[in-house]
């Protein structure tokens, strides 16, 4: 990247910044009025959508490689991004370059400001982000779209697209305060992205959350395929770089696809994704889509900050999980997955997360916890994870470290102290937000 395109990209980014990341309006007025005048780009393809509490962005990285794997080429929307904003719009299994970033700003900028100045409420970050990346879609041209909602489903941006398959990843309690206090409510919200003559394709759910989802598809006349009854995982081996999976799908049994991703969690997101991309194409029973290109899309998979890898001697990974649900996930995983003589893990998180909980999840995991504080300016204050940490884990077994680089060099240290147990081994989990990720994915880089 150039200079001068770099100097651009931040116009943008601080253009964008001055909308408020995370201010939400729950209606569709903006968004709707906005790509009315652009068009309706998302009206220019089909699209799969998805929402749910953890896995939408594993899921929608899948689904786009599998779609690419088929022949189509294929946008991609998710959110939020780890590095940079370029990353929430791809073409190709690629981030927008910044010069089509910009260029896809400066082509919708004019339109949102028209829009802000008429307008009780400006458009948000998301709801202009949203426009831009179904416009650039529509400009490249692509064949399909896959869209990740970016809060709950009914009200979000994205939400104007009508998609032929809705996905809904496992619902479980995360944003309380916008989207409801219980599962069911959640579930509600999250529905609302299912729409007539859609496919619903549901992972497997609380019963509380699978009553709101079926409803509304007999409301709106969806069909619906389920984890666990018309799809699922029927074996997973653990594989160098991976797992080994046997999926059952819409189109029947797809035996030996490799997965170069860890944990249960990332083959049901497989099964998930295979499923809608089946629902896609139109394969059915007896129907099955071609096992080659399946073979070939999950094995191109990949997914940043997600049980990611980026050293050795010792282990160092880091996941973005930042909710109890995602925990017991990342939990599950490193027990399956690895095998560590000792592991300890660096912990930020938001304010507003329940890191009691997450911690609790940890505890028989982890040998020992380096608290610290993220980049984001809602991270929690570390004295006050800290405190919970030795509520939870004990005195002896938890540090403290308000610096990110030194809880992350802390935590090397107590790994390499006294890696014991008959498989041996030092590792490293650095993880509690999507923020931490992205900071220790920035500084391991370097």
């Amino acid at each position: 990247m150039t200079d001068d395109f770099a100097a651009e990209l931040a116009r943008v980014e601080k253009a964008l910044e001055a909308r408020g990341p995370g201010r939400m309006v729950p209606d569709l007025e903006r968004i709707t009025a906005l790509l009315d005048l652009l068009g309706n780009p998302q009206r220019s393809y089909p699209s799969v959508h998805l929402t749910g509490t953890n896995g939408k962005t594993s899921t929608a990285r899948m689904i786009d490689a599998l779609l690419r794997a088929f022949g189509l080429r294929v946008g991609r929307y998710t959110s939020p991004h780890l590095e940079s904003v370029t990353e929430r719009i791809g073409v190709d299994g690629e981030p927008l370059s910044p010069e089509s970033f910009v260029a896809a700003y400066d082509d919708v900028a004019p339109y949102a400001e028209m829009l802000d100045a008429r307008s009780a409420q400006p458009l948000t970050y998301f709801e202009l982000t949203t426009a831009m990346a179904f416009a650039a879609f529509a400009e490249m041209p692509v064949d399909a779209a896959v869209v990740e909602v970016g809060l709950g489903g009914a009200w979000d941006a994205t939400n104007v697209l009508g998609a032929p398959v809705a996905v809904v990843m496992p619902i479980d309690l995360d944003h309380v305060g916008l989207l409801g206090d219980t599962v069911a409510a959640i579930a509600t919200e999250k529905a609302g992205i299912i729409h007539s003559g859609a496919t619903l394709i549901a992972a497997v759910q609380q019963p509380e959350a699978a009553e709101p989802l079926i409803r509304r598809a007999a409301e709106v006349g969806a069909a619906v395929a389920r984890e666990g009854l018309e799809f699922g995982v029927i074996s997973r081996e653990v594989a160098v770089g991976g797992q080994m999976l046997t999926l059952q799908s819409l189109g029947g049994v797809y035996e030996e696809v490799f997965l170069p991703l860890h944990g249960a969690h990332q083959a049901q997101n497989a099964a998930v994704a295979l499923a809608a991309v089946e629902a896609f194409l139109g394969a059915g029973p007896d129907r099955p889509v071609d096992i080659e290109a399946v073979r070939e899309g999950f094995a191109q998979v990949t997914s940043p900050g997600r049980l990611e890898r980026m050293r050795s001697s010792p282990t160092v990974l880091l996941d973005a999980a930042h909710n109890p649900a995602g925990m017991r996930a990342l939990a599950e995983a490193l027990t399956e997955d690895f095998s560590f003589g000792r592991l300890v893990a660096v912990l930020a998180v938001l304010d507003d997360k329940d890191a009691r909980t997450m911690l609790e999840i940890l505890e028989p995991v982890v040998d020992a916890v380096v608290v610290t504080r993220n980049s984001s300016p809602r991270s929690m204050d570390p004295d006050v994870l800290g405190a919970l940490a030795v509520e939870v884990l004990g005195p002896d077994r938890v540090d403290v470290a308000p610096r990110f680089d030194d809880a992350i060099e802390a935590a090397v240290q107590l790994a390499e102290e006294a890696a014991e147990g008959p498989l041996g081994g030092e590792g490293v989990i650095v993880t509690g937000s999507v923020v931490t990720a992205a900071d220790a994915r920035r500084l391991l880089r370097r």
